[in-house]
């Protein structure tokens, strides 16, 4: 019997000594003293209200809900312990339970106000819960986020609206954020199904499928009932089967059929951006190799809408500009491009296209003609031919003021065109991209003299097409009729 009181006399010591640095805020000393109190008298209930109240200091509202559920087992009446539990409850998030302990602690004392807070805390959080959930079904994800964090204030051991919150994160492209929750409460739950779910959604969302899958499988082992987790496992798998299908089709020349399957591909999962930039891109080649080169740029743009820093997107975009000949659009691209990456690569490529646009900017001799770049000397002087007479001035006397300098311009423009065109070391000039200004040609060209030489040569002394007629080239007047 002395054995026995000696006992409960130290473990009431260690409990004063525990009381003791817990005024100190000395937790962690306070939380050792109580437990030993316990070893010594676990038939005590107030022994596990203090280090309930310890672990509550401590953030360990779990600890603490368990050994104050264990005081109210001993000492059912014990007021403490249902205010400790209401509070507890009430960090953990769980509504029903700070609702139990709330009303079991008016039972025994009807009158006490002392869990006033915490009745309209509880009013509040659950009002809190309700609007996140009506806010995730309308995937209003933005506003759920506002209503799980001030639930958060209220219930900061809650895990179920921490996970809410990552998930909101995740589908508002918060990938790290988002990925830092999930883990953490995996390092303390790693059986909870909800948490592996929403890393497994971090994963899926971050171009990274087949773990992601392999998350969503996981969740299911734990919780075969996990609608969101056999959703988005059977989203992943078509995902990830189209993708590889549209690659090998890609591979093996069938670009129809990877077109139909990447297009397939991108209706699956609009929100998974990173993958989706990869299909467009993807579809892009696929495009470009049938000859659909807008369709092809369009794929491009909508590659590098989803991620602007997509560089194999924007110099295939470049390139197919560059082969419609829109220049100036090239220039843009590569220019952006070079900003990333300034490779020898780039740089010629941008050198390339700003040539080809300075080019492209020069009056076209090939088009005022009307013929191919890769035509004869034949076919240019007959194109001279043709047109010479349909623009000659002559054959527009009675034209009006204005259609007459069109028709002059246009003739002149046909001397210009031909002089260049008809010589071989000018023509390979202009071929090669040399300023025509530099060349300082068209100030000495006179269209009418070129006409005379082209039609009436043996006036100059030289061969040509044979023109219909002669005479003296400084009283020359040509009428059409």
């Amino acid at each position: 019997m002395e054995e026995v009181v000696a006992i409960e006399r130290l473990a009431e010591e260690k409990k004063n000594s525990g009381n003791d640095e817990y005024k100190l805020k000395r937790y962690e000393a306070a939380l050792h003293l109580y437990s030993e109190a316990i070893h010594l008298s676990p038939g005590t209930a107030a022994y596990y209200g203090n280090r309930s109240a310890c672990y509550m200091m401590l953030g360990d509202y779990r600890s603490a809900l368990n050994d104050v559920k264990t005081a109210i087992t001993i000492d059912e009446k014990y007021e403490k312990g249902y205010v400790r539990m209401a509070k507890c409850s009430l960090m953990l998030g769980d509504v029903i339970g700070t609702e139990q302990a709330i009303r079991k602690f008016l039972t025994l004392d009807p009158s006490n106000t002392a869990l006033r807070e915490e009745i309209a805390s509880l009013k509040q959080l659950r009002d809190l819960n309700e609007k996140a959930a009506a806010c995730y079904d309308k995937k209003d994800y933005r506003t759920c986020l506002y209503h799980c964090d001030n639930a958060i204030k209220i219930a900061p051991g809650s895990i179920q609206n921490k996970l809410l919150k990552a998930e909101c994160l995740a589908m508002l492209e918060r990938f790290e954020e988002a990925c830092n929750i999930a883990i953490s409460i995996m390092q303390t739950h790693s059986t909870n199904a909800d948490a592996i779910y929403v890393r497994g959604l971090t994963l899926y969302y971050s171009d990274n499928l087949e773990k992601g899958l392999l998350h969503f499988e996981r969740a299911l082992m734990l919780d075969p009932d996990h609608k969101k987790a056999k959703a988005m496992r059977q989203k992943a798998k078509q995902l990830k089967e189209k993708k590889e299908s549209g690659n090998e089709l890609w591979k093996s020349g069938k670009y129809r059929d990877a077109l139909a399957t990447y297009t397939e591909a991108l209706e699956l999962d609009p929100q998974n951006k990173d993958i989706n930039s990869k299909l467009y891109y993807n579809r892009a080649l696929v495009n470009s190799k049938l000859g659909n080169l807008r369709e092809a740029i369009a794929d491009c743009s909508s590659a590098l809408a989803l991620n602007e820093k997509y560089m194999k997107a924007l110099l295939q975009r470049a390139k197919l500009y560059y082969n419609m000949e829109n220049y100036e659009e090239a220039v843009k691209d590569y220019e952006k491009a070079l900003k990333s990456d300034r490779s020898p690569e780039v740089k010629n490529l941008l050198r390339d296209a700003k040539f080809q646009l300075k080019k492209s900017k020069r009056k076209d001799y090939y088009k005022i003609l009307g013929v191919t770049k890769q035509a004869s000397e034949d076919e240019i002087k007959k194109a001279y031919r043709k047109r010479a007479l349909v623009h000659h001035p002559d054959r527009h006397a009675n034209a009006t003021d204005e259609e007459k300098k069109e028709q002059e311009r246009k003739f002149k423009e046909l001397g210009e065109a031909y002089t260049i065109l008809s010589d071989p070391v000018k023509k390979s000039r202009y071929d090669s991209g040399q300023d025509l200004e530099e060349m300082n040609h068209s100030a000495d060209i006179d269209p009418q003299q070129i006409y005379r030489q082209f039609f009436f040569p043996s006036d100059y002394g030289f061969g040509g097409f044979q023109g219909g007629g002669g005479g003296n080239s400084s009283n020359f007047s040509f009428h059409f009729g």
